[in-house]
């Protein structure tokens, strides 16, 4: 029974290590989307206006990297954004450690 006990743990603590990996890797991933779906909605919004969608993207390419360029400068954001993926990194490793205690006290 202790075998099975444990093997539930492990399962679990699989579980969370996975749902936080997903989590981590869709941070940062999103990170990467947003200018790219800021370039969509302004190549759209100038192709209401009857410029071409590829034209579009040309002219908002600058303004998005615009865009990035404001937001790189400001000091506390770049921070900000880092520690709050590094502090889901932290999470999870802490949960998943719980696990390790869990299966420990249950041998």
């Amino acid at each position: 029974m202790k075998k099975i006990n444990v093997a539930i743990v492990r399962l679990i603590q699989f579980v969370i290590f996975v749902f936080f990996t997903f989590m981590v890797i869709s941070y940062f991933a999103i990170m990467v989307m947003i200018p790219l779906d800021a370039l969509v909605i302004i190549s759209d919004l100038l192709g209401l206006i009857g410029v071409n969608t590829f034209v579009g993207a040309l002219l908002g390419l600058p303004v998005v990297g615009y865009i990035c360029k404001v937001g790189y400068e400001i000091p506390a954001l770049k921070a900000v954004i880092v520690d709050t993926g590094m502090e889901l990194v932290k999470t999870g490793k802490a949960k998943i450690d719980a696990f390790n205690e869990i299966a420990d006290s249950v041998k």
